[in-house]
């Protein structure tokens, strides 16, 4: 297939490639009849401006790379939304890539979108190692992290507080009168539920008295099939909770399900609170209470915040806190 060049265009109007890259790049210092010209030649030949010639010239490709766990997820969906509506507004094109939550997979999208000489990356992950803290050091560009826990906190981020949303979702419930609350956590070798969620778990039950009983505590993988199987060890044990904390929407749906399918009453026998506020929240009956982190939000302005380190902009503070809430439906009284 013929690829048709600046040069093209340029003979095409009768023109200098400079006027020709004026016009592309919006230049105002070009005579309004010469633009016409010159946009008329770019649509007679279906000219299109090549985005890497550019990038190596201006030493930036307005492109953006996001990597996260799975697209296909309702969870991450939201973030993507809310990264890529902002990178638009910015004029910034992204590429997206799943990760699987799998490090040398993580690794190895790094390094390519790095190659594909992206002006910057937002990336979301489970697990954040000393290495992957070195790798995105070594990079020559921007990264900020979303709704992603970095212990050192040398990396730009966007979050919640967890530890907090996990422990205000739990006094409440404690503060029912429940005693035996039980919690379905996500993996916990991710520092959000073992550091985080699993914390303020914790602190909740300490801060009324309560005992910790480490076989309230059930490890899911974050699908609803893992809620379905909490269910079932928590079903099993001498003395059933009277409330769960779940540490997503996903497996809270398991784990209403495995109830009601046990004969359970939600929320007169088992009382149930999720977390991320989801659409499956509300597509499930009875309605979830859940904690709402605001995924489109963390993605807007971890979006927003990287377009700052692009353009060296003063930056305040690269930590960035967003605030919760819990919406009460109807899974809890």
């Amino acid at each position: 297939m013929l690829t048709i060049t600046i040069y093209d265009v340029a003979r095409e109007a009768n023109v200098s490639m400079a006027t020709v890259s004026r016009v592309v790049n919006g230049n105002p210092n070009v005579k309004p009849s010469t633009r016409k010209k010159v946009s008329e030649a770019i649509d007679r030949l279906g000219y299109r401006p090549n985005a890497v010639a550019r990038g190596l010239a201006s030493k930036k490709t307005t492109t953006v790379g996001v990597i996260i766990p799975d697209i296909a997820s309702i969870f991450f969906a939201e973030l993507a939304r809310g990264i890529d509506d902002i990178a638009t507004m910015y004029k910034y094109n992204i590429i997206l890539s799943n990760s699987d939550q799998n490090k040398e997979k993580e690794f190895h999208l790094l390094n390519t979108m790095l190659g594909k000489q992206v002006d910057g990356i937002v990336f979301m992950g489970g697990n954040i190692t000393e290495a992957h803290v070195e790798e995105f050091k070594k990079s020559p560009v921007p990264i900020v992290l979303a709704a992603t826990i970095e212990r050192s906190q040398q990396i730009p981020t966007v979050n919640i507080d967890y530890k907090q949303a996990a422990f205000d979702a739990v006094i409440g419930l404690l503060e029912k009168g429940h005693t035996e609350v039980a919690f379905v956590s996500g993996p916990l070798h991710d520092l959000i539920n073992l550091e985080e969620k699993l914390e303020g778990y914790r602190k909740a039950l300490t801060s009324k008295g309560i005992e910790y009983c480490e076989e309230f505590v059930v490890e899911g993988d974050y699908s609803y099939d893992s809620g379905i199987e909490a269910y079932e060890k928590l079903s099993e044990l001498p003395k059933l909770p009277s409330a769960v904390f779940v540490a997503t929407d996903e497996m809270a749906l398991g784990v209403i399900h495995g109830a009601q399918d046990a004969g359970k009453s939600i929320p007169n026998d088992l009382e149930i609170i999720g977390f991320d506020n989801t659409r499956l929240a509300t597509m499930v009956r009875p309605q979830l209470t859940t904690v709402v982190q605001p995924m489109y939000d963390i993605g807007a302005v971890a979006m927003r915040l990287l377009t700052k380190l692009m353009n060296k902009e003063k930056v305040e503070d690269h930590i960035v806190v967003l605030p919760h809430r819990i919406e009460y439906r109807n899974s809890t009284k």
